[in-house]
């Protein structure tokens, strides 16, 4: 079938009237609207890694918590991730986000109170995991709504922004830390009753959104449709879609990808223990962990708005993994505590602006049928996350204060992120699938007839 044919099928077969023409006015007042109900609400997510700071502020000592004691309560919560991640998605895209997320943090938020109650190391692991569960539909339940309202160069900086909340938990974790880690829990009850709100403010899906008026409805879904995304529910089952996405090889690609940079991303957790190993004491600890998120937040915001500039997003992750296997080369052979604190910061901002930017790079890639990319991005990110997991065990406080083995598999990982970058780049060039799945299916049977 030529291309002329095809042109006059989809046509044919469009429920529209009338060609999409771009109306860049009415696409800014759409864009207004929904940036500021969708993007604000997900930075509640900050209070949620704080963790490796109450480490260092007491709780390792309160607990009478060894090494792998920790390292479990840190990885135990990503089991949950691995559990619901992808059930979650799939009822994500057939329900009203603006009552499921809220609901979602909610229940979260209240857990989260539960801490100042912990006074065991097995309370401690046990509350970790059922937050890991609770926690789940959260983070891919944003990724994947986002992705149903911008098109593919609008999305990096959105995530980008999303995933920024993740470093001003670690600056805010230092400042709480610092003073009062109890804090946390006030900040949680007050997040959970502004939880409520929510439910008024996010939006649903571009069709079915009500504070949108119909001529905007209709331009939200039509100009995803126009580059081979879609946001409304097909005929697709959920089973078809987990097949379709776990049978395409881009999704198994993506996964090795957001593996690496996760893994790598669980010196998160070590920061103030690694703060301690280059002679800071005390409330310096704390204090001395927030220059390295704020560095990390402008370089992660700086690649996010670059990619979406430039519409491209396999170079700038290769151009971020690079910056970060250098940095911590020399933050793993240098002993100079100033040279290797500087290095740190360039070092961890390049594990954590691969993430968002490879995720973004899934979501323009398996972008249609929306359900089959519910199911990509929930199977990425739950599967990448099992590696904190065992990524946690890498940083035993055994190896203080140069932690080897800790930099030394940080360091091959990243080197792993720029290879699948790479490769991703060719292939999904040199090999590319139909992303309309759903369109091509539907042409091939009108052909057919």
């Amino acid at each position: 079938m030529d291309k002329d044919n095809t042109i006059q099928l989809e046509d044919a077969m469009s429920p529209y009237a009338t060609p999409f023409v771009v109306n860049r006015d009415l696409e800014r007042r759409i864009l207004w609207k929904v940036d500021m109900r969708l993007i604000p609400p997900p930075i509640y997510y900050v209070y949620s890694e704080l963790i490796g700071n109450a480490k260092e502020a007491g709780m390792g000592k309160d607990l009478d918590l060894s090494s792998s004691d920790y390292s479990l309560a840190v990885s135990i919560f990503f089991i949950g991730y691995l559990l619901l991640e992808v059930p979650s998605n799939m009822i994500l895209s057939r329900t009203r986000p603006s009552l499921y997320l809220p609901i979602l943090m909610i229940i979260w938020g209240g857990m989260v109170i539960c801490y100042v109650g912990v006074n065991s190391k097995k309370g401690l692991i046990g509350l970790r995991f059922c937050l890991g569960l609770i926690e789940a539909g959260f983070f891919p339940g944003v990724l994947l709504f986002m992705s149903n309202w911008y098109r593919k160069s609008e999305l990096a900086r959105r995530f980008s922004i999303f995933y920024c909340a993740s470093l001003i938990s670690g600056a805010v974790g230092g400042l709480i830390a610092g003073g009062d880690i109890e804090r946390h829990a006030t900040s949680s009850a007050i997040s959970s009753v502004e939880m409520v709100v929510l439910e008024f403010v996010l939006p649903d899906f571009p069709a079915t959104t009500k504070w949108l008026t119909p001529e905007e409805r209709e331009y939200a879904v039509r100009r995803l449709e126009e580059e081979d995304n879609s946001s409304r529910t097909g005929n697709i089952s959920h089973w078809q879609s987990f097949l379709s996405a776990i049978h395409d090889w881009r999704t198994w690609l993506f996964l090795a990808a957001q593996t690496f940079c996760t893994c790598a991303g669980t010196i998160t957790y070590f920061i103030p223990t690694l703060m301690a190993s280059l002679n800071y004491t005390g409330q310096d600890v704390q204090y001395m962990t927030i220059p390295i998120y704020m560095v990390a937040f402008v370089i992660v915001l700086l690649c996010g708005f670059s990619s979406d500039y430039f519409n491209e997003r396999p170079k700038h992750i290769m151009a971020l993994a690079t910056m970060s296997t250098i940095s911590l080369i020399i933050v793993a052979t240098i002993h100079n505590p100033k040279t290797r604190y500087a290095f740190l910061a360039f070092g961890v901002s390049g594990i954590w602006g691969c993430s968002p930017l490879v995720l973004s790079y899934l979501s323009n890639t398996i972008s249609r049928p929306a359900e089959k990319r519910a199911v990509a991005i929930a199977f990425v990110n739950a599967f990448a996350n099992l590696s904190s997991v065992y990524g946690s065990y890498i940083w035993p406080s055994s190896t203080a204060p140069a932690y080897v083995p800790g930099f030394t598999v940080t360091i091959v990982l990243m080197f792993a992120s720029i290879v699948t970058a790479f490769l991703l780049m060719v292939l999904t060039k040199d090999h590319p699938h139909e992303n309309a799945e759903d369109r091509g299916t539907e042409i091939e049977s009108e052909t057919a007839r």
